[in-house]
C-alpha cells in the first residue's frame, strides 16, 4: 500500500505541475505546447485506474474512490471536450461552470489521495494545487479561456 501511496502522491503533484505549464503556455500564447502538455497530462489516467483498481483489494475508504473517480470523469471530460469532440465550452457560461467545478473537484481529490504518502506529501501537494489554482484564475483573466 505504501507504494500506492507515493505514487498517488507523485502523480498528483506531475498533473499539477502539467497544468500550471500549460496555463504559462497558453498565457505566453504558444497553442502547440498547451495543447502537448494537455495530452502528457491525459496520459496521467493509466497510473489513477491503476490505483483505482488497486484500491479493490486494499480496502481503501469510499472517499479515496471517489477522489480517484472524479478524476477519471474530468480526463474523460477533457479528452471528449478538448481533444476529440472539440466542443468551444468554454464560451458558454454553465458549461464552463460545470468544467471548472469538476476540474478543482478532480485536483482537490488528487490532495486527497496525495495525503496517504504522509504530512510531507500533503504540503507539497498542496503548494502545487495553490499554485495551479492561482494561475488558473490570473490565465483565465488575461485569456479569457
Amino acid at each position: 500500500m505504501k507504494a500506492d501511496d507515493l505514487l498517488g502522491a507523485i502523480v498528483a503533484n506531475v498533473y499539477n505541475l502539467l497544468i500550471i505549464a500549460l496555463f504559462a503556455a497558453r498565457l505566453s500564447g504558444r497553442p502547440r505546447l498547451e495543447y502537448g502538455l494537455g495530452l502528457a497530462a491525459m496520459v496521467l489516467v493509466v497510473p489513477i485506474v491503476y490505483l483505482l483498481v488497486r484500491a479493490f483489494s486494499t480496502n481503501r475508504p469510499v472517499l479515496y474512490f471517489v477522489q480517484l473517480g472524479l478524476m477519471v470523469v474530468f480526463q474523460l471530460v477533457e479528452l471528449f471536450g478538448d481533444y476529440i469532440l472539440d466542443i468551444d465550452f468554454r464560451s458558454v457560461r454553465w458549461m464552463t461552470i460545470v468544467y471548472v467545478m469538476l476540474f478543482f473537484g478532480a485536483t482537490g481529490g488528487m490532495m486527497g489521495v496525495a495525503s496517504h504518502a504522509g504530512k510531507g506529501w500533503t504540503a507539497v501537494t498542496a503548494t502545487t494545487f495553490l499554485l495551479m489554482a492561482g494561475l488558473a484564475f490570473y490565465q483565465r483573466a488575461k485569456t479569457g479561456l
